[in-house]
């Protein structure tokens, strides 16, 4: 029996592709869907990416609910494709399954849905924009306190931003909707800029994953190389930023990160659009207003050699 019931939010996506993957093969993880919505690219590139990797993981059981294709209220961005592609998967050629297609439900019904169907059990993935899970929240808030976790991936709380001065991607590209789901009443862990930026994947374990699992692994060494390129040339390092898979691998090893409580709030608008401010909880300041709640954990440290060596480890056992 499984121990944690998952719904990934995606968009994938070089990382997202790794986040699922490891989702896919890890024995304790029961992954009951995958919702996706743009960020990295169209929501509608993202759907046909989440079909092809649930067909590539022998996963096709697992529904696939498109979401939302634009931000709730600010005008959308460019999709990144100097950071992943235009198809997300480092521009190679992807022969998608044709028998795929989404379940005839909306992400935001999907994910409502589940968690009612599910009190208590589900952990609520989202490692792009916020925009299904702001929507999710507005048709049904009684969620909040149905839901098990929610991991998300997102926000940088002492580190600069990577997409301006001060924000993060999937923050900015749905601050207000970020800002909805950070001031819910349910149990978040915010894993962000902070600790990602630490976890830097080289390219020796990529080539043992490939060789173990040539299908799966040597899919995702092809779409690494391209996202490794960029932060190459962008960062002048040698690897790429684990993002979304070190988010799911909070939910099944905690121990390799180190938090602390306190209250997120996001700026929505103007230059600092995406900048998630943290408050620590039992901090005093001037206003009371940051004292509202401390329903955020924030993760500020973790074990880079140990993340490394889990996403390895579950990686190699693809067939």
């Amino acid at each position: 029996m499984a121990k944690y019931k998952m719904i990934i939010d995606t968009d994938p996506g070089v990382d997202d592709a790794l986040a699922i993957a490891f989702a896919a093969l890890h024995p304790e993880i029961e992954l009951l869907g995958l919702t996706t919505v743009y960020g990295n690219v169209s929501v509608d590139q993202a759907t046909q990416n989440a079909g092809y990797l649930l067909d590539l993981l022998d996963q096709k059981q697992v529904p696939v609910a498109k979401g939302e294709a634009t931000p709730s209220v600010q005008t959308p961005h460019n999709f990144p494709d100097f950071v992943h592609g235009k198809n997300g998967f480092g521009d190679i050629d992807v022969a998608y399954p044709a028998d795929f297609k989404p379940v005839d439900e909306h992400a935001a019904d999907f994910i409502v849905r589940m968690i009612n169907e599910n009190p208590g059990e589900i952990i609520l993935v989202p490692i792009g924009p916020l925009a299904n899970i702001g929507l999710a929240l507005k048709k049904d808030p009684s969620i909040a306190h149905k839901v098990k976790q929610v991991v998300i991936m997102g926000g940088a709380a002492h580190v600069a931003g990577n997409v301006s001065p001060a924000a993060e991607a999937n923050i900015w590209n749905d601050p207000h909707a970020a800002q909805a789901v950070f001031e819910a009443p349910w149990p978040i862990v915010m894993v962000g800029l902070d600790v990602t930026y630490q976890t830097i994947m080289p390219n020796e374990p990529m080539e043992r994953i490939a060789a173990a699992a040539p299908k799966v692994g040597g899919f995702l060494q092809q779409i690494c190389a391209f996202y490794a390129k960029f932060y190459r040339n962008v960062a002048g390092f040698d690897g790429f930023s684990l993002h979304d898979p070190a988010t799911v691998m909070y939910v099944t090893n905690p121990e390799l990160f180190k938090t602390e409580r306190g209250q997120i709030e996001v700026v929505k608008e103007g230059s600092g659009a995406g900048k998630t401010f943290f408050a620590p909880k039992g901090k005093m300041y001037a206003e009371d207003y940051w004292s509202k709640r401390d329903n955020v954990e924030v993760c500020l440290e973790v074990d880079k050699v140990g993340v490394l060596a889990l996403i390895e480890k579950v990686l190699v056992t693809a067939q």
